[in-house]
């Protein structure tokens, strides 16, 4: 199988794509981790885009992300299904990822949309805190970084869920649960769709 998962951040969209990808025994692949391993790890230009990044709060641009992507869905894992977590978040990501999907002979088979109020965003992010990089000593989750974050987040929402709607590939899910009663709902989600 292969399933997007799409929300703000703290709509526990991580969390959910984890135990999803454990229950499915599927490679969980995630945004932040290839902009955290960029960062580490390339001493070119993605590695640069990806510390700029991460040392002001902001999003990769598609550019470099597009580069990243395209090196992890080749990977061996990837080809035995995976499950996406964190892109894409807007129109133009969506048509690269499903471009390239269809390019290397896999199919989205769902987008699942974790809905939650702005509000209830920042009060999870509030309690999540994490530091921007190791040893860097700034929070990620500074408020005012999520607000820019969940700002550009929603600029894109509207044309990205009309698109996925057309595709017939989108299920919309409220996240403001329990980590259970999300979980069990999706799973109920994915096992009708399958009969």
């Amino acid at each position: 199988m292969h399933i997007i998962f799409y929300g703000p951040e703290g709509s526990g969209k991580g969390t959910q794509a984890r135990l999803l990808a454990q229950k499915l025994n599927l490679a969980h692949i995630q945004s932040g981790d290839l902009v955290r391993d960029a960062a580490k790890n390339d001493s070119g230009l993605i590695g640069e885009a990806a510390r700029n990044a991460l040392a002001t709060g902001k999003y990769v641009p598609d550019s470099e992300m597009y580069v990243l992507w395209k090196n992890r869905l080749k990977q061996e894992d990837a080809k035995k299904g995976w499950i996406i977590d964190g892109f894409p978040r807007n129109l133009r990501q969506a048509k690269f990822l499903f471009n390239k999907v269809d390019k290397y002979g896999y199919k989205v088979d769902k987008v699942i949309y974790i809905k939650i109020l702005e509000e209830e965003s920042l009060k999870r992010l509030k309690m999540r805190n994490r530091e921007q990089f190791a040893g860097s000593g700034k929070s990620h989750d500074d408020p005012e970084l999520v607000k820019s974050r969940l700002q550009e987040f929603g600029k894109g929402q509207k044309d990205l869920l009309d698109y996925l709607r057309e595709k017939g590939v989108l299920e919309e899910v409220n996240g403001e649960r329990s980590v259970e009663e999300v979980h069990k709902d999706i799973l109920s989600r994915l096992s009708r769709n399958k009969d």
